[in-house]
């Protein structure tokens, strides 16, 4: 397995910078994922680690080795994308070989290899089905058997549980972690989905108009943000007025709500979102109460609050993190 480092790296198109002067040292067998909005260039970064595409600047070392010239071919990393890629007219286990013909591994090396990466995701006995025979799941499977079969140095992965519905992808997201553990292959994962990216990775690279916001353990990231940005994408974020002008970030689990009257600041509920174990309430500050509406998710405990009770709102200061 080797490291993942990036130094400087830019691409241009014209006068649009897809990356920006991006620097990232993934180590030896740490899943990181990179985080942002579509258009950040979060798929960019990740085609030009891959040999997809050249940077206009900047340096791109696997294993340090410096492969930013280097074609796609030798760099021997795994690939899996939202479409799966499979080839319709093969089976199961021919797609799961292909990599491994490509490397001139043939004959039974090659299918105890293909064979133990079925089994690693799960999908021993179907080797004889096409893709089209399938679920979407399975497929996806398939794509991450066939991407891992040849021991790559480093696994990408681009949106590759974005076309499944929520139940299979939290699924798969545990499995995929499982995965990634047994095989202790340093992975990059590319996803717009804040919940994966926070359930998944050992860090996070928050993105935005091809420039890192932040990088930082998971809970760091949405506990600490770095800035405003990084505090809004990373789930519903409370602004709230510190001294000297500054702005701080409290997060809807961190603020309490108490029976009207009692000490806090008074609030109005204005909306009670039932999420099964949680309830997400908006609130209206009221008495001429500052900033914008506020947010809070407490658990269910058997009867939510109804839009237009009275309540009041409360947090620690040390919930509080000033954000610019």
């Amino acid at each position: 397995m080797s490291d993942i480092r990036l130094e400087g790296v830019s691409k241009r198109y014209g006068a649009v910078a897809a990356a920006d002067n991006v620097d990232l040292a993934v180590a030896q067998g740490e899943f990181v994922t990179i985080l942002g909005p579509s258009g950040s260039g979060k798929t960019t970064l990740l085609s030009l680690i891959a040999g997809l595409n050249r940077p206009t600047s900047g340096r791109i070392f696997i294993g340090g080795r410096d492969v930013t010239d280097a074609p796609a071919q030798q760099r021997n990393i795994g690939l899996v994308f939202q479409s799966y890629a499979l080839f319709p007219h093969m089976t199961v286990l021919e797609n799961v070989l292909f990599p491994l013909g490509v490397r001139k591994i043939n004959g039974a090396m090659a299918r105890q290899q293909a064979i133990e990466a079925l089994r690693l995701v799960r999908l021993e006995g179907l080797e004889a089905r096409r893709p089209s025979q399938l679920s979407g799941g399975q497929q996806q499977r398939v794509a991450l058997a066939r991407a891992v079969v040849f021991k790559p140095d480093i696994l990408l992965l681009d949106e590759p549980l974005g076309a499944l519905d929520r139940k299979l992808r939290e699924e798969l997201q545990v499995e995929l972690k499982q995965l990634q553990r047994t095989l202790g292959v340093t992975t990059l994962l590319v996803t717009h989905d804040q919940e994966e990216a926070l359930s998944l990775s050992d860090r996070i690279m928050v993105l935005d108009k091809g420039r890192p916001q932040q990088v930082a353990a998971p809970a760091e990231a949405y506990l600490k943000p770095a800035n405003r940005f990084v505090a809004e994408f990373l789930g519903i974020a409370n602004f709230v007025g510190l001294e000297g002008g500054q702005t701080g970030v409290v997060r809807p689990e961190r603020i309490r709500l108490a029976e009207a009257g009692t000490a806090g600041k008074p609030a109005r509920v204005t909306e009670a979102v039932y999420l099964g174990q949680m309830v997400r309430y908006h609130l209206a500050l009221e008495n001429g109460g500052a900033g914008a509406p506020l947010v809070a998710a407490l658990p269910f405990v058997g009867r939510a609050l109804t839009p237009g009770e009275k309540v009041c709102v409360s947090w620690e200061a040390a919930d509080i993190w000033p954000v610019a």
